[in-house]
Parts: structure tokens; C-alpha cells; sequence
């Protein structure tokens, strides 16, 4: 990642696989598979993973200086994918998974590929780390849509959680889930099987849609 050094403290324009519209803002810090990037209001964390296209920002849109309102919240010695997502454990956070598609809540627990977010909407939605685009920790004073901390069981009582992705969508079938939270009514079914990360999902009109669970980007049942 030291190719990306000289461009720390500067301005830069990043395009994101699965969003509409580039980021902007300044390059605060850089890890092993992560990168800190200030818009002037909030701090940025990004997997390089989904990276498409960085470059300098030359445009003439006014961008607030580094920091806002905001200060920084993580301890960036030494900086990494999973550590911002331990950081960020217990702390009103923005997880963005595509241009449209975000979750707000927190993050309450962190396997080998995937970790358990509660959202106020959504209940308990399991996210393919591989899928995460953005992490966007919020003020210690915040919480999502200003609801009382009461609201916010941080570990949801009686969930087992299995080690991988695909086993703990091994464990859901028969239940009803939500794929990709919802985004499209395929999506929504009987999970009848997972085999050998193969996905089938009976539909509400009795169709069957098989998909592989490497495309799976977030599981709840609604």
C-alpha cells in the first residue's frame, strides 16, 4: 500500500464498486487492506478490496477541511480491515454494502468471514465481509434515527453463531430470509438449501431461484 503515500494529506477522487457516485475528500490514513478518507464531515473507512479507480480530486467542489465536526474515533497505529470492524464493535455505525443500500445500527459481533449487525429495521442481518464497501462510525452521543439506547440490544439474546458465511446460512434453512435486504422480491423466500455454496430459495409463488452464496452480500429474517 506505500505506492499510495505520497497522496496522504491530499485531495482524491475514489470510485466504488456498487456506487453511483465517486467519494471525495482528503486521504487520512492508509492500512494493509483499508484506507481513511475525510469528506470534511465524517471519517470514512473503505476496504481496498472495491476500490475501482483512485486518483487526485481536481475538481472545483469545496470540500470542508479534514475533520468537521468530527473527531477521529480509532486508534489508526497499524490499521486493518478487521481492527476498524473490532473498533467499531458496540458503536453507532454506517455499514455500506451498495450505492443504495446501506445499514445503520451496530456491529455486535465479528466471525472469520462475515459479522452480526442489529439494525433498528432490519433485527439481526449477517454481513459478508467480502461485500462492505464503507464503514462510517458515528458521535458516542448518536444512535440511529435518534432512538433510545433501550432500543438497541447489542447482543440478541439466543443466536448461535457459526464460524463461516455458509454455515450460518447452512443453519437458516427452512426459515424465511431476506437476501441483500430485500432489495429484490427473488430475493425473499424459503431458504430449502445451501450445498456446496450453492443457494435455493423457494419463492412466494412456489419458484425455486438458485444462486451461489459467493454473491450473497447480507442475510436476515424478516
Amino acid at each position: 500500500m506505500s505506492l499510495l503515500n505520497p497522496m496522504l494529506g491530499s485531495r482524491i477522487k475514489i470510485e466504488i464498486s456498487g456506487r453511483f457516485l465517486p467519494i471525495r475528500g482528503t486521504l487520512i490514513d492508509i492500512g494493509t487492506d483499508i484506507i481513511v478518507v475525510n469528506n470534511g464531515t465524517q471519517y470514512l473507512y473503505l476496504p481496498v478490496l472495491h476500490i475501482q479507480k483512485l486518483e487526485p480530486d481536481d475538481s472545483l467542489e469545496t470540500i470542508a477541511a479534514a475533520g468537521g465536526d468530527q473527531e477521529q474515533m480509532f486508534d489508526h497505529t497499524d490499521i486493518s480491515y478487521r481492527k476498524i470492524l473490532m473498533n467499531a464493535k458496540g458503536i453507532f455505525t454506517e455499514v455500506g454494502i451498495t450505492g443504495f443500500q446501506s445499514l445503520h445500527g451496530y456491529i455486535t459481533s465479528i466471525m472469520n468471514d462475515y459479522f452480526v449487525f442489529f439494525s433498528p429495521v432490519y433485527r439481526t442481518v449477517y454481513v459478508s465481509l467480502q461485500h462492505v464497501k464503507l464503514i462510517i462510525p458515528y458521535a458516542p452521543n448518536r444512535t440511529p434515527y435518534y432512538l433510545s439506547r433501550e432500543r438497541f440490544p447489542l447482543q440478541p439474546p439466543g443466536i448461535t453463531l457459526a464460524r463461516t458465511f455458509d454455515q450460518q446460512m447452512k443453519k437458516l434453512e427452512g426459515e424465511l430470509i431476506a437476501l441483500d435486504l430485500g432489495e429484490s422480491p427473488s430475493k425473499i423466500g424459503l431458504l430449502k438449501s445451501v450445498d456446496n455454496r450453492l443457494v435455493e430459495l423457494v419463492g412466494a409463488n412456489g419458484q425455486h431461484l438458485y444462486m451461489h452464496g459467493e454473491h450473497v452480500k447480507t442475510i436476515h429474517v424478516p
